[in-house]
């Protein structure tokens, strides 16, 4: 027998920071927030709450909505900054007069262009690194 999905309305928004993609869907209603099917304070746990939950605090939407969300790719922070600028873009689809102004004073809107550079051939490890030249 097929599973039957049941369709609920949602604001969806996708955010990428240097190798990271993050797929965020905003559902309103009271719910437990998840990344890659686990608990959002679980998925993240290293990092402070705050920093990944800053767009629905600064909207005043804490308790109202909550999230699901599918980040690929890149390290923890890059993930993190990923699924920040996925959450502020579902939020501006909700309603964008009443939060553009908020998020955007936070600098929640930008997508950080920052990505790491790319290794050389023909030098030591890492992007700029030389070979000490020998003295005299």
């Amino acid at each position: 027998m097929k599973k039957e999905k049941t369709k609920e309305a949602y604001f969806y928004g996708l955010g990428r920071r240097k190798r990271s993609i993050a797929r965020v869907r905003l559902y309103p209603g009271k719910g437990q927030s998840k990344v890659n099917d686990k608990p959002i304070e679980e998925y993240f746990k290293d990092i402070p709450k705050e920093s990944y939950l800053k767009p629905i605090s600064l909207s005043e939407l804490t308790g109202k909505y909550y999230t699901t969300g599918r980040v690929v790719g890149g390290g923890i922070f890059g993930q993190v900054g990923a699924f920040t600028l996925g959450l502020s873009r579902a939020i501006l689809k909700l309603d964008s007069d009443k939060y553009r102004k908020a998020l955007k004073a936070a600098g929640l809107l930008m997508r950080d262009p920052r990505e790491r550079e790319r290794r050389k051939f023909g030098l030591a490890q890492g992007a700029r690194a030389r070979k000490q030249s020998p003295k005299r």
